[in-house]
């Protein structure tokens, strides 16, 4: 197993944490988990530890439940919020073996206690796991209904103390538009907390935005699907927008 020792290239960043969505590990399947997608994230995953930053992960669980779409169909809105917490725990736990079939330690953390399966939130073990260069999955959200990943991504790097979020996506950056059917859409640079915000950008909840802007907070919106884009940026390089202060 790696320990992150090899510190040999200069980064920006020494503690990050990256968010991604549970449709990212899904691939081209409509459902579920595609072992060579998560094989891929852990990849860039790799390539960031090996360079010596210590890295949290929290990841979605929309691939296999979405507690707003089950609450929009007639359940009971905190019911279907707890079955999304419990698909994060599924993802992080497939997230987990794909890291340490590369080599690397990695621990789950979840906020919803299940001691046969993962750790229990403990902030100050999960400061010392990342200290020891173990990589750090936040499971099951913030442990509370009606509230998102995004906000438990940014609670949990608040915590942590991390430098930067990383928000892995489908494109590589925040646009004006969906730049999918949009040709003509721009991408933004930079963009402040408030502008994302007040003009309802959606790259992260109205609430993950609020609580990174109070913790000064930067975020990074990239692109999953480039090649060595998560190491690539942390080396100053590659396509990406940047939210922070105005």
């Amino acid at each position: 197993m790696s320990d992150g020792s090899q510190n040999s290239e200069k980064t920006t960043y020494k503690r990050v944490l990256l968010k991604i969505s549970g449709e990212a590990l899904m691939g081209d399947q409509g459902f579920g988990l595609h072992p060579p997608t998560v094989e891929r994230i852990a990849l860039q995953v790799k390539a960031v530890h090996d360079m010596g930053v210590e890295i949290c992960l929290v990841i979605g669980g929309g691939n296999i439940f979405r507690g707003l779409q089950g609450s929009a169909q007639g359940m009971e809105r905190t019911t279907a919020d707890y079955m999304g917490m419990l698909a994060t725990v599924m993802n992080a736990l497939g997230m987990q073996g794909a890291l340490e079939n590369l080599g690397i330690y990695t621990r789950v953390i979840s906020a919803i206690p299940m001691d046969q399966v993962c750790e229990p939130y403990i902030r100050r073990r999960a400061v010392r796991h990342l200290e020891k260069k173990r990589v750090c999955i936040f499971a099951a959200g913030t442990g509370n209904p009606y509230f998102t990943t995004d906000t438990a991504a940014t609670l949990r790097a608040s915590e942590m103390n991390c430098e930067a979020i990383f928000k892995g996506t489908q494109v590589d950056g925040i646009y004006d538009k969906d730049p999918k059917t949009n040709p003509d859409a721009i991408r933004y640079e930079n963009v402040s907390y408030d502008e994302v915000l007040h003009k309802n950008l959606r790259v992260m909840d109205a609430s993950a935005i609020a609580l990174a802007r109070d913790n000064n907070l930067p975020l990074i919106v990239f692109s999953l699907d480039t090649p060595g884009g998560f190491a690539g940026i942390l080396q100053g390089k590659g396509t990406y927008t940047t939210v922070g202060a105005a």
